[in-house]
């Protein structure tokens, strides 16, 4: 991948042991974003971790945090890095949300990058 902080998220999630990391390209999708990542965690404290890592790594590297939403409940935390969206799920909210389906048009073909 060219995108430098998409490089950053994904290898904070694969440090973190994120499970079924996603990158999807979102553009002329939504104006909202360019990008959403989703990742999983197994539990709330994996999750919480995931999310941390993405943040501290991001900060490190001089990039901002517009917003986050979740850190309380842990079940879905929610990174707005402007032109990437972050999605870090329990594995169960996750399979109920399912936002690959949402957000993915004719078999994936927005899908840049699949980790197991």
């Amino acid at each position: 991948m060219e995108n430098k902080k998409l490089d950053i998220i994904v290898d904070s999630c694969e440090s973190k042991k994120g499970i079924d990391i996603k990158v999807l390209d979102i553009k002329g999708m939504t104006s909202v974003a360019d990008y959403f990542v989703i990742v999983s965690g197994n539990s709330s404290t994996q999750v919480s971790a995931l999310a941390d890592e993405i943040e501290f790594k991001m900060e490190k590297e001089g990039y901002e945090l517009y917003n986050s939403e979740g850190k309380n409940s842990s079940r879905w935390i929610l990174l707005d890095f402007g032109d990437i969206i972050v999605h870090v799920f329990h594995k169960d909210e996750r399979e109920y949300y399912n936002l690959e389906r949402l957000w993915t048009k004719d078999n994936d073909e927005n899908e840049l990058k699949e980790e197991v």
